[in-house]
């Protein structure tokens, strides 16, 4: 007898007691090398840091995409993002696509479950009314729609060069405009309201007698920087101070679980949305030794850190080789949360037997999608990259000012093939002499690119 694949899913879910809290934090242009537990000497880090000591830390952990709709679209759905019309794109204001309403959220299935849901931070999926978080499953939302570098004020004081590109950046309150980040004081402080409003969350929700979810997207540190006076102007570079910044917002949320009294029944997850923004220089993070950085398939532009703590049901202190993805998140939450799966397929896959110790591995295989061109893809400690052009940041000339954009180049990668485990930096093309290996991932390749392509699913869209 063949069993329905979410009633499947529920019956092999462990019994795992009262439905956790869940606090996912997503930082934004995050480097795999800026926080203290993956090796940064120069960044303070220590409450993420904490979280790291007190749960999991993966080293082979993926943004589904090097950009920031791409990679949230993934996050929310557990699907590629090029499979919902999301692939390789940061979505400008007024734009007349978004996340389709077709698409169950992880907010969705987490209400459906009995959860109170809420965002704070960065939503970048849609700005029109149909896109936005109440159309996702979120009960509260405190948003800025898209990047905060979509804004009319600049990368730097006195920099006119975005003037004319972009509206007033709007706060976005239950999915109804509520004033506006309009200078640089208020991108200063933009980090310490998102976590003003996360700790509230927190106080509201963390004795209603129903589990919370709360999704805290931060809109740094991805450029322009800010930091409030605590740290500004403090630290040894602009993006140290925002990151220092930041990681006191984890702090305080880190304690407001504490102080409602569930930190022991909250699993809270840190990650970023993908690699780092190299062309920003001293305002960018680094990749800890990967090739080069955001909108690129090259490790260091979709690994990303990703740390989880889960008290009594995660072992301190582990660090894991595994390889995951943010296309994993979906399936392993709703798995821990017991509640039901979305209705149609997706592509992600549960890592919490993982988590739960009963298995040292989760996916096999991940693609690295770049739009929708299958530009890469591993399996074990093999990775190929096909053939395909990409941006490079290599070689860059110093901008004028500081804070403005260097200029990037186009290179482009023939068939090339890396061994991760002893070349992680992806630096020896070892394709001549493993020809066995590149038959067998172009293969799988192959399969992946018609699996997708057979289950693509139309892009939100607003009415003409």
């Amino acid at each position: 007898m063949r069993l329905a694949p979410t009633l499947c899913l529920l019956l092999c879910i462990p019994l795992i007691g009262v439905q956790p809290n869940v606090v996912l934090i997503m930082a934004d242009d995050m480097g795999w090398g800026d926080l203290g537990c993956y090796g940064s000497k120069q960044n303070s880090t220590p409450h993420i840091d904490r979280l790291a000591r007190e749960g999991m830390k993966f080293e082979s952990f993926y943004a589904t995409q090097a950009v920031c709709t791409s990679s949230r679209c993934a996050l929310l759905t557990g699907s590629y993002p090029n499979r919902l019309g999301l692939g390789g794109t940061a979505l400008p204001p007024k734009s007349k696509v978004g996340l389709s309403t077709d698409e169950q959220s992880l907010a969705t299935l987490l209400r459906n479950g009995g959860y109170r849901t809420g965002i704070v931070g960065k939503w970048h999926l849609g700005d029109h009314p149909k896109f936005l978080p109440p159309a996702h499953g979120f009960d509260e939302s405190l948003i800025v729609p898209y990047s905060n570098d979509m804004w009319p004020v600049g990368y730097f004081v006195g920099d006119k060069s975005r003037k004319q590109m972009y509206p007033e950046l709007r706060w976005i309150v239950d999915g109804i405009p509520f004033g506006a980040i309009d200078d640089w004081a208020d991108m200063d402080n933009l980090t310490v309201m998102q976590g003003f409003r996360a700790t509230k969350f927190i106080r509201d929700n963390a004795r209603s007698g129903k589990p919370f979810f709360l999704y805290l997207a931060t809109s740094m540190p991805h450029t322009p920087l800010g930091a409030s006076k605590d740290f500004k102007g403090k630290g040894p570079t602009p993006y140290a101070e925002t990151l220092a910044d930041l990681d006191d917002v984890v702090g305080y949320v880190l304690s407001a679980l504490k102080t409602q009294g569930v930190e022991n029944d909250t699993i809270v997850i840190f990650t970023s949305d993908n690699g780092p923004w190299l062309n920003f220089g001293r305002h960018a993070g680094v990749t800890g030794g990967f090739r080069e950085g955001k909108g690129t398939t090259w490790e260091g532009g979709v690994r990303v850190p990703f740390v989880v703590r889960w008290p009594n049901m995660i072992k301190r202190g582990i660090s894991t080789p595994a390889l995951a993805a943010n296309i994993d998140i979906l399936p392993t939450l709703i798995a821990a949360c017991e509640v039901a799966g979305p209705v149609k397929p997706i592509d992600g896959q549960s890592f919490l037997p993982l988590l739960q110790g009963e298995r040292l591995t989760a996916r096999e295989v991940f693609a690295y999608y770049y739009g929708d061109r299958l530009e890469a893809i591993r399996q074990g400690r093999w990775k190929l990259h096909l053939k395909h052009d990409y941006r490079s940041y290599d070689d860059m000339k110093p901008a004028e000012h500081a804070g403005a954009p260097m200029k990037t180049q186009v290179k482009h990668t023939d068939l090339a093939l890396y061994d991760l485990e002893a070349d992680p930096g992806e630096r020896t093309d070892v394709h001549a002499t493993h020809l066995e290996v590149v038959a067998r991932l172009q293969e799988l390749a192959a399969k992946e690119r018609a699996a997708l392509d057979a289950g693509k699913r139309p892009v939100g869209q607003v009415p003409n």
